[in-house]
């Protein structure tokens, strides 16, 4: 079960072959004062497989999948801009630079009595070729930086912008989906290649699993 309405994320599990359903988590996104970039996307990933988790009525064989993406240049955390001038802000803050995509994960799934949480978070570090005012504008009129973290879309029409990448492609776009499929049999959610339960998931270098009854 995906705790996310993000339909990138969904392209991508689905173009996978990834069996899913969306379950959006709708909690707030707010960044505590003095919070560390990746525990921050740690923490909101845990918290929105945590409320669709809970919300479940039936927690045998169900795996949920919460995701949260954030970009980080000169340290500062760039999510989804609020308005056009806040989409214009932040790609003027990322022009000609390289900053890093953080995607953090958080797979629920049972485990006895209770349940197990595993948490990653995987970088990736993207350059920015100089982009000038007027490229700015005319790329936020077109609507995609609207709805992505650092108002752009590596897929879209800011891949002209794009030189190259070190790490995951997966991750900037939304979900390092390798890692979701590594997780996934890790976690025995998948047999053969099939998913064996109802729900999705995902992974990346930094863990944290625990166990709860």
């Amino acid at each position: 079960m995906l705790a996310s309405a993000s339909p990138r994320r969904q392209d991508l599990l689905r173009s996978a072959g990834i069996p899913f359903t969306v379950k959006p988590a709708n909690v707030p996104e707010q960044r505590l004062p003095g919070e560390p970039p990746t525990e921050y996307a740690e923490r909101l990933a845990r918290d929105k497989a945590r409320a669709v988790w809970k919300r479940a009525q039936n927690h045998s064989n169900l795996f949920v999948l919460g995701a949260d993406t954030i970009v980080l240049v000169d340290n500062h955390v760039l999510e989804k801009p609020d308005t056009e001038a806040d989409a214009v802000r932040m790609l003027r803050h990322l022009s000609g630079k390289v900053h890093c995509v953080i995607t953090s994960v958080c797979l629920i799934g049972p485990r006895g009595q209770g349940k197990f949480e595993d948490v990653r978070s995987e970088v990736t570090r993207v350059c920015f070729q100089t982009i000038s005012e007027a490229e700015i504008r005319e790329y936020v009129a077109t609507g995609e930086p609207m709805d992505k973290a650092g108002a752009y879309a590596i897929q879209g029409v800011a891949s002209r912008w794009i030189p190259r990448i070190e790490g995951c492609y997966f991750n900037v776009v939304g979900l390092p989906i390798s890692l979701v499929y590594r997780m996934l049999q890790e976690h025995s959610a998948v047999k053969n290649g099939v998913k064996s339960g109802n729900g999705s998931a995902i992974s990346t270098r930094r863990r944290k699993v625990s166990t709860h009854n």
